[in-house]
């Protein structure tokens, strides 16, 4: 019995040395990436999204699995994705969750065959588990990017102010960095330190937009640069910007406010059947399990799942009002 709690307490130890040390070198690799990544855009180079600070330092080309997921279109797309939405994940760490997420999918449509085959349901089952840590990620990136766009009028209004104090437009970039809130502040700290690297403010702000691909950051660099170029009151447009970007706010609250009504329309149009269906398994389970088993049944099953994502997303575009 000794033996056996002593071996326990040395396997938990390890265990807990081997994270302790994974977790230590996963750091240390993610700032020399950051810094890494800052020199290369000081050198006119491209920077690498902040997702593959898991992947080898010291390795120019790709090899085994990550070779084989760069030939794919969906790898960059994901890269971008995963480095937008701040999570510190790979595009091979998303493919594997997805692959994981995928294996339940497989084993629960070849016991269930609710979609006519065992083999069809598996598939569709398989396919929609796999994609769940990418709508995860889709997700992260939207509450990140509306996040980055409810602080940006505020950082503007600091940048203005700062300005008309008689700071130099640099400097103000490091004290919007310094004083803001994470994640912009995060990205006016990456921003400044590309810049103070010895990379253009061109190409800083370049990196900046595609960090963070909102239409008001847009504004917000298209105004610096045309201002270094043509010449202006940059406090003072900075000011304008900022007011212009509340005022969409506010337009577009009004928008969902009045578009409130049909999402709720949508949200009970999507949810009925579902609620149907459940019902009628409880009250009477042999009807739809009659309807199951018949070909015929079994295709009109199908039809009715796929009119409900085709309608969903019909109705998802319609209350979907760009402002």
């Amino acid at each position: 019995m000794f033996l056996m709690v002593a071996a326990s307490f040395v396997m938990m130890f390890g265990l807990v040395l081997i994270a302790f040390k994974i977790g230590y070198q996963f750091v240390e690799s993610r700032q020399k990436k950051q810094v890494i990544d800052m020199l290369h855009t000081a050198a006119g180079e491209p920077a690498e999204a902040i997702s593959n600070l898991l992947r080898e330092l010291d390795s120019d080309k790709p090899h085994g699995l990550r070779a084989r997921i760069k030939r794919f279109g969906f790898s960059r797309h994901a890269q971008k994705q995963i480095q937008q939405a701040g999570l510190p994940w790979s595009v091979t760490h998303l493919l594997g969750a997805m692959g994981l997420l995928a294996v339940p999918g497989l084993g629960l449509g070849a016991i269930a065959g609710f979609l006519g085959s065992r083999w069809l349901t598996a598939i569709a089952l398989a396919f929609v588990f796999g994609f769940l840590p990418y709508l995860y990620v889709r997700k992260k990136r939207r509450k990140r990017l509306d996040t980055l766009e409810e602080q940006l009028p505020d950082a503007l209004d600091f940048l203005s102010r700062s300005m008309r104090a008689g700071h130099a437009f640099t400097i103000t970039l490091q004290m919007v960095g310094e004083e803001v809130a994470d994640p912009l502040g995060q990205e006016f700290r990456t921003l400044f330190n590309e810049q103070n690297l010895g990379a253009t403010l061109e190409g800083a702000l370049r990196n900046f937009t595609e960090r963070v691909p909102l239409l008001d950051v847009r504004f917000f660099t298209s105004s610096v640069l045309l201002q270094r170029q043509t010449g202006g009151n940059l406090a003072e447009i900075l000011t304008r910007l900022a007011y212009v970007i509340r005022e969409r706010f506010k337009l577009k609250g009004q928008v969902r406010a009045a578009s409130a009504h049909g999402r709720l329309t949508a949200a009970i149009l999507v949810m009925l059947p579902i609620a149907t269906l459940l019902g009628l398994l409880i009250v009477a389970p042999g009807y739809m399990q009659s309807m199951a088993a018949d070909h015929l049944g079994k295709w009109l099953i199908g039809v009715a799942v796929a009119m409900q994502v085709i309608g969903n997303y019909v109705i998802r575009k319609i209350i979907n009002i760009k402002v």
